[in-house]
């Protein structure tokens, strides 16, 4: 490997980690410098390559340690037969840009992943290490995520957890065959296994906390991971079985989806053609669906193509499974409890509790329904309120064309 400066490695492996998605994370500590004593800052929030919520433009350094990898997955550009140019940072080279780049108020934190050098117990210790560093020599209290290596010791993945914010653990592709002929070097009993034992040292943390309070803390914004959608022949009612399985089983804070993306000198088991990015998005709107509207995964999947398994692009889960299962409409805005409120499309979380806090006043009409939400059009063939009933609406054997969003050319350089 010819000899590089710092800075054509952080061109290198900063480009390699742009096919890892997940590097958002929310529900961290609280930590801040303000005594003296160290550098860096958390907010509760979350950080990510993004705006938050109050606006801030906030984000990580997010590299890979190493674009080496002694590992052959299909679908990775790393992997060992990739063409492509290799790269390596030390620990120190990482700890050093980490501290820069956030004294220069670039970065607010690290996403920390790598590929497979020498053995996963080596390149485990080292991405330990950065992280161990930061906190312990240079008492960064900035953020810090970190990709962890299934395969390695689990008492190596245990540390990992005293220093990060969060860990993940990518279960690569949504079914175990898929897994086996993509990825054969790995394995889905040892990342099962690995996610099982970081639950538990989560769960012993939040415990050994109650009890002491000195006792440390452990992966405080809790563990994720990663699925590739359309490398493999997974559809989407098998990507969201397996979702609803991990978050389950885990208790993960976050499942991520990326679409798979075609490779220079790609295998010839690899799909031509990347998915539709819109099959990701209905999949992120699947995901929440199940975390925040009250929906089991044998739901979502019902609002799937009985014959495909694949969710509508034209239209979102939600909107899909209200008009396949039109018997439980219109509910009556005035009186339907939230967990129904919340299955009407068009109404959000927000919308509901306004809902919910409006009619312990008065009952609502069609108008005050308008001022709570972004659009009533959606909205009225699933709702009843106190001056409107959708009888002709309900009665239509074709309700599609009605509801669903009317497709427009994008501007390429809109304003």
């Amino acid at each position: 490997m010819a000899q590089l400066d710092v800075r054509q490695k952080l061109e290198i492996l900063a480009d390699a980690a742009k096919y890892d998605a997940s590097c958002a994370s929310s529900g961290t500590a609280k930590r801040n410098s303000r005594d003296g004593k160290g550098i860096g800052s958390t907010e509760g929030m979350g950080i990510c390559h993004a705006y938050a919520p109050d606006g801030r433009c906030i984000s990580l350094l997010k590299i890979l340690l190493t674009n080496s990898c002694i590992f052959d997955c299909h679908y990775c550009i790393n992997r060992k037969s990739s063409n492509v140019r290799r790269a390596r940072f030390t620990a120190e080279e990482v700890v050093n840009l980490t501290l820069a780049f956030y004294r220069r108020n670039y970065i607010e934190g690290l996403f920390l992943s790598s590929g497979i050098i020498k053995s996963s117990d080596y390149t485990m210790e080292q991405i330990v290490e950065v992280a161990r560093s930061l906190r312990e020599h240079h008492h960064f209290r900035g953020y810090i995520h970190l990709k962890t290596i299934p395969d390695a010791d689990p008492e190596l993945i245990h540390q990992a957890g005293l220093y990060a914010d969060r860990v993940s653990i990518n279960v690569e592709l949504p079914t175990v065959s898929g897994l086996k002929r993509l990825a054969p070097e790995k394995d889905n009993g040892r990342i099962e296994g690995a996610m099982r034992g970081m639950k538990t040292a989560m769960l012993d943390a939040t415990d050994a906390k109650a009890r002491y309070k000195s006792a440390p803390r452990f992966a405080p914004a809790g563990q994720s991971t990663q699925m590739i959608v359309g490398a493999d022949a997974a559809t989407d009612g098998d990507i969201v079985s397996k979702a609803s399985t991990l978050y389950d089983r885990f208790s993960l804070r976050r499942v991520y989806y990326s679409a798979f993306s075609p490779i220079p000198d790609a295998s010839a088991v690899l799909p031509l053609q990347r998915p539709p990015l819109m099959r990701e998005h209905r999949l992120y709107q699947s995901d929440w669906l199940m975390r925040f509207y009250g929906y089991d995964a044998k739901e979502v999947v019902a609002a799937a193509d009985e014959r495909t398994g694949m969710l509508p692009l034209d239209i979102d889960p939600k909107l899909a499974w209200a008009l396949k299962f039109r018997e439980h409409f219109p509910v009556d805005i005035n009186r339907a409890p939230r967990e129904m409120l919340l299955r009407v499309p068009g109404l959000g979380t927000k919308a509901v509790k306004n809902i919910l806090a409006a009619r312990r006043w008065r009952r609502l009409r069609l108008d005050d329904v308008a001022r709570l939400t972004v659009s009533v059009a959606k909205l009225r063939p699933f709702i009843v309120a106190e001056d409107w009933r959708p009888v002709l609406l309900t009665d239509r054997a074709e309700l599609k064309p009605l509801v669903a969003p009317k497709r427009e050319q994008l501007e390429l350089f809109a304003a």
